[in-house]
C-alpha cells in the first residue's frame, strides 16, 4: 500500500516524505512537478517507491489504476505564490487538483491529510476555525478557502478520515528552491551571512518598523501534527497549525542574527544594539503588497488541542536556533 505525498518535493512535502521513513515507511508515491528541477535536492536523502509527475498522477487516478493500492494522501501540493496574479491557474491546480484527491479518498475511504492555509483570514484579528473569520485577500487563500467548505460540507458523511491544517508562517529546511516565497528567516540567515546585516520592511497598518506580527512555527512542529492525525484516523476537521504565539519580524531578525553570532562563538545582542549598529536595517513597504498583506497572525490552537494534540511547540528561539545549524550545515 502507498502512501501517496504530493509536492513531495516542496517545502513541507519533503519533510513529510522524510518523516515518514523516520517511521519505517518506504513504500511513498512521490508527486510533484519537476519542471523547476532544483527541487529534486529536497528527496535525495528520502527512500521513496516512486515518483510521478502531478499530472500523470491525477491522469491515471482518474484511470483507476490506484485503487485499492492506497493507504493514505498527504496532499501538500499547490501554487503558494500570494502574489498570482492568474486567477484560473490557481484554481484549477490549488483547488480542481484538490477535489479529484477528495473524491478518490473518498470512493477508497482512505485518509486525506491536505494543505490548507492561515491565508484564508486574511486581514482579520480572530484566527479561528470558523466562516465569520475568514475573508482571504488574494486568490491563493480563495482558492483555499472554497476547497475547506466543499471538506466542511462533506465531513457529516465522510468515509474515510479529511484533516485540513491550515498553516501559519512556517520556516525550515528544505525551503530553498521558494525563492522569494521562502521564509522570511530564510532570507535572513542569508542576508546576514553576505553582507552582515538583515532588511525589514517599515512600518505599515499602524505598525512600527519591524513590528508585524506573525505565528511562526517551525516545519518539525508542522510534520508532528501530520503524523498525529495520520497515527489518529479516527479524526477529523480542520485545523489551525501555529504556535498560538505571534511574534514580530523584530523578533526573527534578532533570533536569527544571534543565532548566526553563537555559532561563531559571539554573545546575542539586543534588538536595540542591532539596530544602532545598523545590523537591523528598514526598507520601504513594497507598493505591490499593499492591501494584501497580513500584518497580524496568531492561530487560535484550541480546536487542534481538543483533537487530542498536545505536544509543546518549538519557541521561535528555539526553532531559528535549530533551523540556522541546519543551514549552517548546509541543509537546502
Amino acid at each position: 500500500m502507498y502512501y501517496v505525498v504530493t509536492g513531495a518535493a516542496g517545502f513541507i512535502g519533503s519533510n513529510l516524505v522524510k518523516a515518514l521513513n523516520e517511521r519505517g515507511e518506504t513504500n511513498i508515491l512521490a508527486v510533484d512537478n519537476l519542471t523547476r528541477a532544483d527541487k529534486f535536492r529536497n528527496l535525495v536523502d528520502c527512500e521513496i517507491a516512486d515518483y510521478l509527475d502531478k499530472e500523470e498522477f491525477l491522469e491515471r487516478l482518474r484511470q483507476g489504476e490506484f485503487e485499492g493500492t492506497v493507504a493514505a494522501v498527504l496532499h501538500q501540493g499547490a501554487c503558494s505564490d500570494t502574489m498570482e496574479a492568474n486567477g484560473r491557474y490557481m484554481m484549477e491546480n490549488n483547488y480542481r487538483y484538490s477535489l479529484a484527491l477528495l473524491e478518490f479518498c473518498q470512493n477508497e475511504g482512505v485518509p486525506l491529510l491536505y494543505a490548507s492555509s492561515a491565508a484564508v483570514y486574511g486581514a482579520g484579528t480572530v484566527f479561528k476555525e470558523a466562516r465569520e473569520f475568514e475573508a482571504p485577500l488574494n486568490v491563493y487563500g480563495y482558492s483555499k478557502l472554497l476547497f475547506d467548505q466543499v471538506v466542511r460540507r462533506r465531513l457529516p458523511e465522510a468515509t474515510g478520515q479529511i484533516v485540513g491544517l491550515r498553516y501559519f508562517n512556517v520556516y525550515g529546511p528544505r525551503e530553498s528552491h521558494k525563492g522569494r516565497m521562502a521564509s522570511v528567516a530564510y532570507h535572513l540567515f542569508h542576508q546576514y551571512q553576505r553582507e552582515g546585516r538583515v532588511r525589514l520592511f517599515q512600518g505599515a497598518d499602524g505598525y512600527a518598523d519591524g513590528e508585524q506580527r506573525r505565528d511562526f512555527v517551525s516545519v518539525e512542529d508542522v510534520v508532528e501534527v501530520a503524523m498525529y492525525f495520520l497515527e489518529h484516523g479516527e479524526v477529523s476537521g480542520i485545523f489551525n497549525v501555529g504556535t498560538g504565539a505571534s511574534q514580530s519580524f523584530n523578533d526573527v531578525a534578532v533570533a536569527t542574527v544571534n543565532a548566526c553570532r553563537a555559532a561563531k562563538g559571539l554573545p546575542p545582542l539586543a534588538l536595540a544594539q542591532l539596530k544602532e549598529q545598523g545590523v537591523i536595517e528598514y526598507i520601504p513597504f513594497p507598493d505591490a503588497l499593499k492591501g494584501k498583506y497580513q500584518s497580524y497572525t496568531q492561530a487560535d490552537v484550541g480546536a487542534l488541542r481538543r483533537a487530542g494534540y498536545q505536544k509543546p511547540f518549538l519557541t521561535l528561539e528555539e526553532g531559528i536556533a535549530r533551523y540556522v545549524k541546519a543551514l549552517l550545515q548546509g541543509s537546502p
